[in-house]
């Protein structure tokens, strides 16, 4: 055979990894447009569902819950986003097994049965954080923010002579910037689920361990606080709730991951492959430094 005919034949697995890589995303897209499509059409069920916090603490003020259009083109943008964040909930599910069923032909079984619960997890706690943005921050931000309105006395004032009606300042929000600032505390409290399901799975792969984290916990504390000033509104409560969640799961992480080093431990022992006193020497020129 001669060079030429051997560079041809290692090229063509990778040809077909990247045909079936295509095929899966294809497959993904068409997924998430037909998810977008059916969400398009219950558009406006769906947004009047997301504005249930601000009308729950609008009602609480004795005022209508309305939102206004400040722009022509502003209720279909309204809708496109709401059909966008909807179409990829409905179609993430399939989407996540086409990626499955690309990736599970090169793994291992004992790799595929590591993987796949970290899998299942992720969307859970996406959904998890989702839930808890909507139904527990949400109500407290928008409390907040409304609680600077300022509501005029009844009847006229007299300013240097001249009769003046008292100013009152209520909110008249712009159903769009509604729309994308609950998507952002959706999105952003999502994401920060995913936390304990990031570093256990980097624990498992060997790239973190419960030691290291612990030792840069005052630096974690440090990127969380930043973390909560980009992510949230300048607001002291949802920052603080975020961080305070936040900082909550990266203790849980470091649990997670000290029980996945615990079974690793055992199972190494198990198989007579674990040496006791080379890790107690171990253990010990950590807790030497630790002391200087």
């Amino acid at each position: 055979m001669s060079k030429t005919d051997e560079i041809e034949d290692s090229s063509a697995p990778l040809i077909e990894h990247l045909a079936e890589l295509r095929t899966r995303l294809i497959h993904s897209v068409v997924a998430f447009l037909i998810g977008m499509i059916i969400c398009f059409t219950v558009a406006k069920p769906i947004f009047n569902f997301l504005t249930m916090p601000l009308c729950e603490a609008l009602a609480e003020r004795g005022q209508d819950c309305g939102l206004i259009f400040i722009a022509l083109q502003e209720g279909f943008f309204v809708y496109v986003k709401v059909s966008l964040l909807g179409g990829f909930i409905l179609a993430f599910p399939y989407i996540g097994m086409q990626m499955w069923r690309f990736v599970a032909p090169g793994l291992y079984k004992s790799e595929k049965n590591a993987f796949l619960p970290f899998l299942l997890a992720s969307p859970f706690m996406f959904v998890l954080g989702a839930s808890f943005a909507f139904y527990v921050v949400t109500p407290l931000a928008y409390d907040f923010f409304l609680g600077f309105q300022q509501f005029g006395a009844e009847g006229e004032a007299i300013v240097d002579g001249a009769t003046s009606a008292p100013q009152s300042v209520v909110f008249q929000g712009s159903a769009q910037q509604y729309l994308n600032l609950t998507i952002k505390f959706i999105v952003a409290f999502g994401l920060c689920f995913q936390l304990p399901v990031l570093l256990t799975l980097m624990g498992k792969a060997g790239l973190v361990s419960a030691q290291g984290l612990g030792e840069v916990r005052k630096y974690a504390v440090i990127g969380i606080l930043v973390l909560a000033a980009v992510v949230t509104p300048p607001d002291v409560i949802t920052q603080i709730i975020l961080f305070t969640v936040v900082y909550g799961l990266y203790e849980v992480s470091i649990f997670l991951v000290a029980r996945v080093e615990k079974k690793r431990e055992e199972q190494l022992r198990a198989d007579g492959y674990y040496d006791d006193e080379e890790a107690e020497a171990d253990a010990e020129i950590v807790r030497e430094e630790e002391q200087k």
